[in-house]
């Protein structure tokens, strides 16, 4: 399975529920929005300044290169064990065609060493 590692750094935000979207933020070419009844989660780069009420910045964003068909099973969860053996949080996005996962900055290299000894090509 190929992966890529998208550019620059990036930043996970909680707004309270009832927070309106900062509009700057959809001017992003990357970012990913949750509203649940409980609270609103916004992913973008780091260099997109938002006032939440929590945040935390310095996540590498790697794509698993898709498109993925919905019948794959698995794939979040080889990885995620892959590096919650070498203790590596992470923060997942899933999208029609793809999925992303975010590590910590500082483990971005211990995650691709990784992925890659497991057979994963990076691109």
């Amino acid at each position: 399975m190929k992966l890529e590692i998208l550019i620059g750094s990036f930043s996970v935000h909680r707004f309270c529920s009832e927070e309106r979207i900062p509009a700057h933020v959809l001017n992003s070419s990357f970012y990913s929005i949750t509203k649940t009844d409980e609270e609103l989660s916004i992913v973008c780069p780091s260099s997109i300044h938002v006032s939440a009420d929590h945040s935390e910045a310095d996540w590498s964003c790697i794509k698993i290169v898709g498109p993925l068909d919905f019948s794959l099973t698995g794939i979040i969860a080889k990885i995620s064990t892959l590096l919650a053996q070498v203790e590596i949080s992470i923060f997942t996005i899933s999208t029609y065609d793809t999925d992303y996962i975010l590590v910590k900055t500082d483990r971005l290299g211990i995650a691709t060493k990784v992925l890659t000894q497991s057979g994963y090509t990076f691109i």
